[in-house]
C-alpha cells in the first residue's frame, strides 16, 4: 500500500513538473465553472457547511481527470442540487439561475472536451483556446436568446397550442435520438 502511494506521489510530481500554462488554464476553467455551477444550483444554506466539501471535490474532479465520466457525474449533481433547491427547499425558479446553471455546465463540458484531447504538457497557442471559448460564447449567447424568446412565447401560447408545441418538441428530440443511434450502429 505504501509503495502505491509513493508511486502516485511520484507520478503527480512528474506531471506537475512537465505541465504547461495553457492546459493548466483550461483545467482551471473547468474547475471554476464546475464550482460556480454547484454554488448557483445548491441551496445557499448548504454552501457554507461541511456538506459542500464533497460537492466542491466533485466539481473540481473533471479538471483533474477530464477523460473520465466525472464531467457527466458533476453535471448530474448540479442538476440534482437545483431540483433539491426548487422542489425541496421551495426556491422559486428564476431565469438568471437557469441561464447561469446551463451556461456554466456547457462551459465546463466544452472545456472538459478540450482538456481531454489536450495533454497536460502540450505547448498550445492561446489563440486556439481563445477560438474555442469564442465559439462556446456564441453558443451560449444564441441559446440564452432562444430561451428568453421561448419563455416569452410560452406566455402567449398558453393552453392547447403550448401542449402541441411541447409534444412536437419531444417527438423531435426522440426522432433525433433514434436517428443518431441508427447512425452509430451503422458505423
Amino acid at each position: 500500500m505504501a509503495g502505491s502511494v509513493t508511486n502516485a506521489v511520484a507520478a503527480a510530481r512528474a506531471v506537475t513538473a512537465r505541465a504547461t500554462g495553457t492546459p493548466f488554464l483550461v483545467r482551471c476553467g473547468i474547475g471554476i465553472s464546475g464550482l460556480l455551477a454547484m454554488l448557483v444550483a445548491w441551496p445557499v444554506s448548504l454552501t457554507g457547511t461541511q456538506y459542500f466539501i464533497p460537492l466542491t471535490l466533485l466539481a473540481v474532479y473533471p479538471a483533474v481527470v477530464p477523460r473520465g465520466r466525472g464531467a457527466t457525474l458533476a453535471a448530474m449533481v448540479v442538476v440534482t442540487g437545483w431540483l433539491v433547491d426548487t422542489a425541496g427547499y421551495g426556491a422559486s425558479v428564476e431565469l438568471w439561475r437557469v441561464l447561469s446553471i446551463a451556461s456554466l455546465l456547457y462551459l465546463g463540458h466544452t472545456l472538459t472536451a478540450l482538456a481531454a484531447v489536450l495533454p497536460y504538457d502540450a505547448v498550445v497557442n492561446l489563440e486556439v483556446v481563445g477560438g474555442w471559448l469564442l465559439r462556446a460564447a456564441a453558443v451560449l449567447l444564441v441559446s440564452a436568446v432562444l430561451t428568453v424568446v421561448t419563455l416569452a412565447l410560452s406566455a402567449d401560447l398558453a393552453g392547447g397550442a403550448f401542449l402541441v408545441a411541447t409534444l412536437l418538441g419531444i417527438l423531435g428530440a426522440v426522432g433525433a435520438t433514434v436517428l443518431i443511434a441508427r447512425l452509430l450502429r451503422r458505423a
